[in-house]
């Protein structure tokens, strides 16, 4: 129970694995290769944005406007694809929109001291209203094939954006990990003063934080805009929220410092195997919102009284050699005194 609690990859996997077996319990059929792919296929989105999230959120910071860059850069890609601009190019555009807007995330955090949850909420409305100005309010539509055969599966069901989100993963999970850039995070997160002191270049660190953040979102409109064939003018609603939920279901901490890239992973595709399971079960789509909320709810509360529980009986452990013995208890430590009184 213990390496459960301080574990927080392995309890998002195990959360997986019940679903899935609940999943087979009713319907075998859907214990498959294609039902695996397609939830991954679902999840890319929103596991690019929690890996995103947890970039800022390891710093002791929030950034709630990803879902407003991810329309943004949505947007930017069908434009250019629309406007003649090849698909390379078209991408490297979104990238650096995505980029700009993290950077300027960064700006008002970091420069102007402005605190993050105050700052992005303010650029979610600005890059909202930005993406609705620059369409006149209309859906971007017919955008070439060559975007939407990005999203088509190449090899096990995936496809070769799917490929790149993988990759992703493993080099965010590999740099924070196992390099001396990828502790700076860390470090930030958990005290800044110290981290100061020992020479880390702090602010540097939160504006690669914010940027990275946003470019990947705007490779997560990207994905959307592939996998659907058009961009509504709504893209990216909600998604701020779910990506801070994938990111504290698989162990970041809202308060720095702590967490892993695959514990977002997990925790993102943990959501979106909740949305499956439920379009598997054939229930309206009004209840996904509401019962993945339920659940989401249920595992926090359940991991929090459980750490508790943990909390409560390392300090008992820890206390328990200062208590007197008993009058005629055997083998028990006897009580510590001071040096005056043993002399």
């Amino acid at each position: 129970m213990k390496k459960l609690l301080r574990n927080r990859e392995l309890s998002a996997g195990l959360a997986i694995l019940a679903l899935f077996a609940v999943l087979v319990a009713l319907n075998h059929s859907y214990f498959s290769l294609q039902t695996l792919s397609m939830i991954f296929t679902s999840a890319q989105i929103l596991i690019l944005l929690a890996v995103g999230a947890s970039m800022v959120m390891l710093t002791r910071n929030i950034d709630v406007s990803v879902g407003s860059t991810v329309g943004l850069c949505a947007i930017a890609v069908g434009v250019a694809l629309n406007s003649g601009y090849s698909l390379p190019m078209a991408m490297l555009f979104a990238m650096l929109i995505g980029a700009l807007a993290g950077f300027f995330n960064g700006v008002l955090v970091v420069w102007l001291r402005i605190p993050a949850i105050v700052a992005t909420l303010g650029t979610l409305g600005l890059y909202r209203g930005g993406m609705l100005l620059w369409t006149g309010g209309k859906w971007i539509e017919g955008l070439p094939a060559s975007l939407k055969s990005l999203s088509e599966p190449i090899a096990l069901g995936i496809s070769p954006l799917g490929f790149m989100v993988l990759a992703l993963v493993a080099i965010f999970a590999w740099v924070l990990a196992r390099t001396a850039f990828g502790r700076d995070f860390y470090a930030v997160g958990d005290n800044l003063a110290a981290a100061r002191q020992l020479g880390v270049a702090v602010n540097r660190t939160r504006f690669l934080a914010f940027t990275f953040n946003g470019m990947l979102a705007a490779i997560a409109g990207i994905i959307f805009a592939s996998q659907i064939g058009f961009v509504p003018n709504q893209t990216g609603s909600g998604l701020e929220m779910k990506a801070i939920a994938a990111c504290v279901l698989g162990g970041i901490s809202l308060l720095g410092g702590t967490g892993t890239v695959i514990g977002a992973f997990l925790g993102a595709f943990f959501l979106t195997q909740i949305d499956t399971v439920l379009v598997l079960f054939k229930l309206p789509a009004w209840w996904n919102d509401f019962i993945a909320g339920l659940v989401l709810l249920g595992v926090l509360v359940l991991d929090g009284r459980l750490r508790q529980a943990l909390a409560r009986h390392q300090r008992a452990q820890k206390y328990s050699r200062f208590v007197p013995p008993l009058p005629g208890a055997k083998n028990v430590r006897p009580f510590p005194r001071k040096k005056k009184d043993v002399a």
